[in-house]
């Protein structure tokens, strides 16, 4: 395969070259003005960017379990139709991921799909935050870090132990940062404030700096917990924190006219919270942009507020929020973007993607950043956000995995 024509996105360098591309036996071959070989596969980028294949670090594609709302294979139509390459299952499944033998089989059965599907293994048994999990042989079986997501690890010791283990495996722990003592009803600002957020966030900063743990920490909403992740990283703590698009464009105003679609945890937060999650993202303190992809029933959303289940999809919206509220507005370059949209969740999970260079992985991401797009329909099972019929820039053309066209809008 040939892409020519396009502009290279490179989030290593932090650069843009205007290049043609090579791809042989699922790999970049080379790179510079190149002329198509007899019966090769020709891609004309013109007006495009060509980048790393994005990589995304917290999905849910409840499978096994809850597959009405979503499964291994919808999942990745879903996540190949936004540009994803690669993504990281989260282990709140039914059961949930405390097993050699649930992770193998989701392995299995993900390694038949077009994009890359990696799968974390729980904290502890059954996500009751009592018992760790056996860390070692969920390593062994395949789990490429450990999260307990959706339920905050409450007991400080067991946190404290489960990053000790974690580090000695060389492996990212990611953390669901709400206080439930805080809560008096999840998915509202007002009922779910960010002193919830804020109380955690400290506690496992100030753990990881301790431990020497890889922690990351769950789509961040408060500006406190952005100014505790900063002070943590300037201490020395390896830590990584997440922004989801929802956190950094909307705000709890959007409840007013989206209801449940955006109902979430943690919760849409003030404008003052939305720009420190941005300046986060521009100094370097959030590391990582993430969907939290959570799909849900149209029957589960239209319950009242009070019963309707958290959490909206996102991996095919993601990447056109991002170019029109970080972009377009000038917080980030487009290297930028695809830095804390590929390359940095490549370098957490230690995976050899997120890069553009002879050699690398030929998994990749072919996009218009001035087209417009709005969304209506989705690959997704679920419809559940409340950015259907938002008018947003940026078009994903091709979605190239492992050499391979997983997706194509052409």
């Amino acid at each position: 395969m040939l892409i020519q024509n396009g502009t290279l996105l490179l989030p290593d360098e932090l650069a843009e070259l205007s290049a043609d591309l090579r791809v042989e036996q699922g790999a970049i071959q080379e790179i510079g003005v190149l002329r198509a070989h007899p019966g090769e596969e020709v891609i004309d980028a013109a007006g495009c960017c060509v980048a790393p294949g994005l990589i995304d670090v917290h999905v849910h594609f409840r499978d096994p379990g809850l597959t009405y709302k979503e499964d291994l294979h919808t999942g990745a139509e879903a996540a190949a139709a936004g540009g994803f390459s690669t993504v990281v299952c989260m282990a709140n499944t039914k059961p949930a991921v405390d097993s050699p033998e649930v992770l193998r089989d989701i392995l299995t059965r993900a390694s038949h799909e077009k994009i890359r599907i990696l799968q974390t293994a729980s904290v502890t048994r059954g996500l009751a935050g009592k018992e760790l999990t056996d860390f070692e042989a969920l390593a062994k079986a395949g789990a490429c870090g450990f999260t307990d997501d959706g339920i905050p690890l409450m007991d400080d010791r067991l946190a404290a132990l489960a990053m000790e283990k974690a580090r000695d495996l060389n492996l990212p722990l990611s953390f669901h940062e709400e206080h439930p003592g805080f809560i008096r009803q999840s998915g509202a600002n007002a009922t779910a404030p960010n002193v919830a957020e804020d109380l955690l966030v400290a506690r496992d900063c100030m753990l990881a700096l301790h431990t020497g743990a890889t922690v990351s920490i769950q789509h961040i909403s408060s500006r406190n917990s952005v100014a505790l992740v900063r002070t943590a990283k300037a201490l020395g703590a390896h830590i990584w924190a997440e922004a989801t698009p929802h956190h950094f464009t909307l705000t709890e105003e959007a409840l007013k006219e989206h209801g449940t679609l955006a109902k979430m945890n943690p919760p849409l937060r003030t404008e003052a919270d939305r720009q420190a999650v941005i300046e986060g993202l521009m100094d370097g303190t959030i590391d990582l942009i993430v969907t939290d992809h959570a799909p849900h029933s149209a029957e589960e959303k239209a319950r009242p507020f009070g019963e309707a289940p958290s959490g909206i999809i996102g991996l095919e919206t993601s990447l056109a929020l991002g170019i029109t509220s970080l972009v377009d507005h000038c917080y980030l370059t487009l290297p930028q973007l695809i830095q804390k949209m590929s390359l940095n969740p490549a370098r957490l999970y230690h995976l050899p993607y997120g890069t553009i260079e002879p050699g690398a992985p030929a998994d990749l991401v072919i996009f218009d950043p001035k087209e417009p797009f709005c969304p209506r329909t989705y690959r997704s099972r679920a419809c559940n956000t409340p950015f259907t019929g938002m008018n947003l820039r940026g078009t994903v053309k091709y979605t190239i995995c492992r050499g391979e066209i997983a997706f194509a809008s052409v």
